[in-house]
This record gives structure tokens, C-alpha cells and sequence, in this order.
């Protein structure tokens, strides 16, 4: 897997996170994910489309979203409603407009764009077919633990 083209999702989380919410943000050691299991409690879902085809989801601890959420909207969010939903998917288009940026920078032309949010923890991610591998990030943040997980198909390598 190549990281210049992991490092775009890795710098649109934190630049996103960091602007919308001031929430500081340290990303930890990658690691190869293994299985489908929902690694979080709520997960914005994209999907890359052109030189490079990928699934990838921003996964969110309860407590990391209600403290991220909260210090967006500047009022306590205590449970996952509508409106936290809403704000993941928000904050997931967000970041697939920096990828879309970042990308294009490096000479690669790709259309990211939301498909869903997903939630609880009995839940699957399902990543693209023709990927190999799931790269995970973690995020350690000053409101809890937030996973990214990339998984892509060069298609022009």
C-alpha cells in the first residue's frame, strides 16, 4: 500500500477536525485491519472513484463524537441522535473534499464523495472488493478515540 496516497485521508481527518471542532488530534501506529468488525459506535462512509478506487470510514467512539459534536454546535450533546448523525455525515463530506484536494495534488484525478453513516457496534464494514488490504490509523484525540480505515485499488500503478 502506498502511503503518499494513505497520507491525503490521514491530513483531511486531522485538518478537518481540527478546524471544525479545535479538537487536537494525534494519529497513532497504522495497522493492518483483518476482519469487518464496526470499530466504533457511528462511522461516516466514502467512497473514492477514478485513479484511485477505495472505500474508507472515519469511525467514532461515542464519547469522541459527543465531545466533537458538542464542541462544533457549542452546546453538551449527550446521546447519539439525528442531529450527531447528521453531523458525521457532515464532518465525513468535509473530509472527502480535502482528500479530493490533497489527491488531485499528487497528480491524481478522484471523485470522493459520502455514501452513508453507520451505526452500533454489531454493525460490518464492508470495504471495496478489489482492495487488498484494510490499513487502520487510529486518532487519539482530546475527546476520545477516533479509526480511520482505508482500503484502495491503484488503478493506475
Amino acid at each position: 500500500m502506498d502511503v503518499a496516497l494513505v497520507n491525503p485521508f490521514i491530513e483531511g481527518t486531522l485538518h478537518i477536525l481540527d478546524t471544525t471542532a479545535l479538537v487536537k488530534v494525534k494519529p497513532g501506529p497504522p495497522f493492518l485491519k483483518v476482519n469487518t468488525d464496526h470499530n466504533g459506535d457511528i462511522s461516516g462512509i466514502l467512497s473514492v472513484e477514478g485513479d484511485l478506487e477505495a472505500t474508507v470510514a472515519i469511525s467514532f467512539t461515542e464519547k469522541s463524537i459527543l465531545g466533537i459534536v458538542s464542541a462544533m454546535f457549542g452546546e453538551e450533546m449527550t446521546e447519539i441522535n439525528e442531529e450527531i448523525i447528521d453531523a458525521v455525515g457532515e464532518i465525513s463530506n468535509m473530509i472527502a473534499g480535502q482528500v479530493t484536494t490533497k489527491i488531485g495534488d499528487i497528480g491524481k484525478k478522484v471523485k470522493v464523495k459520502f455514501v452513508e453513516v453507520v451505526t452500533g457496534r454489531n454493525k460490518e464494514i464492508l470495504h471495496t472488493q478489489s482492495g487488498s488490504h484494510v490499513v487502520g490509523i487510529p486518532f487519539h484525540t482530546t475527546k476520545g478515540k477516533v479509526l480511520l480505515e482505508v482500503c484502495y485499488s491503484d488503478q493506475n500503478s
